[in-house]
């Protein structure tokens, strides 16, 4: 016989496995702890398996609860979804939409785009999170996330929003790169940069040229990078989106474009729910023209 499971249990695990235990579970819903820690209980019993391992201080959830939290969490979030059309009276956009995306595109492209949507949907709340970690949209509870040059993933869809290249540049002091097929030359890099790395460069000629790096100084984010770079501290290979702007403006010189495919940025969501009104809003806003210069519009 399948256990017949209580949905307000189902929510108060959900909010249990997202913020990690029944403390910060109470401080981010306001739901009472004994509450939340009867509900689990009950859908232990029901289910006849234990979804978390009880420890001091933190809630970790055992494999059967991590599987159960992945299958579960999308469905409550369509039963809001859901619940949120109807009392509207139509698949009007409206709560809280949760993106993810990494720093550079949040701080250089995404402003102007959160801008729009907030303008176009008010009944919309937007947490816009710039971070550089992949996160995983389920278990961090997220409606979108941003990426680039994605993987297959059987668990995400979306659509292609932007192109973008990268570009080796430097300070206009620095002088031109020189001739020779292969030449060193003072860089500022990222700290994960290996001593190995080269840049093979398409110079505006047509030409190839690769130049072995010599870190003058690393640094942990590609703003540090730039910002380092307009002073002169050394050449850098850094996304054009990134520096267009400083190139136009005269305070970088673009050396060439790093030989290889166009870098692609996606915006994806969860395969295993119903795409939602304001995901889909927030998607058509990115995908509007001049949204993200080089952007594409393929979907998948």
């Amino acid at each position: 016989m399948k256990p017949s499971l209580d949905l307000d249990a189902l929510k108060s695990f959900d909010v249990i496995a997202l913020h990690g235990g029944l403390g910060a579970a109470t401080r981010a819903t306001g739901r009472p702890k004994a509450t939340l820690s009867r509900h689990l209980a009950e859908l232990e019993r029901d289910l006849k398996v234990r979804l978390v391992e009880r420890g001091e201080r933190r809630l970790k959830l055992t494999e059967e609860g991590r599987r159960f939290h992945e299958r579960t969490h999308g469905l409550l979030l369509d039963i809001a979804d859901a619940a949120d059309a109807v009392s509207s009276g139509s698949d009007v956009p409206r709560g809280l939409l949760r993106v993810s995306a990494p720093m550079v595109l949040a701080h250089v492209t995404l402003m102007p785009v959160a801008n729009r949507f907030c303008a176009l949907y008010p009944d919309v709340t937007l947490d816009l999170i710039a971070e550089d970690r992949r996160v995983d949209p389920v278990e961090d509870g997220y409606d979108v996330v941003i990426r680039i040059d994605p993987g297959p993933d059987d668990r995400l869809v979306g659509r292609r929003i932007a192109y973008d290249q990268r570009l080796i540049v430097a300070a206009h002091g620095i002088g031109s790169p020189g001739e020779g097929a292969v030449i060193e030359a003072k860089a500022v890099m990222m700290a994960t940069s290996t001593a190995t790395t080269s840049w093979r460069m398409r110079k505006p000629d047509g030409s190839l040229q690769t130049i072995l790096p010599q870190a003058r100084l690393r640094l942990s984010s590609l703003l540090m990078v730039r910002n380092a770079t307009i002073e002169g501290l050394g050449v850098a290979l850094l996304p054009k989106l990134l520096v267009q702007s400083d190139i136009d403006a005269g305070r970088l010189t673009c050396w060439g474009v790093a030989d290889g495919p166009p870098v692609e940025i996606w915006a994806l969501h969860s395969s295993r729910r119903l795409i939602s009104a304001k995901v889909r809003a927030f998607l058509d806003v990115l995908a509007e023209p001049d949204a993200m210069r080089g952007r594409g519009q393929d979907a998948v």
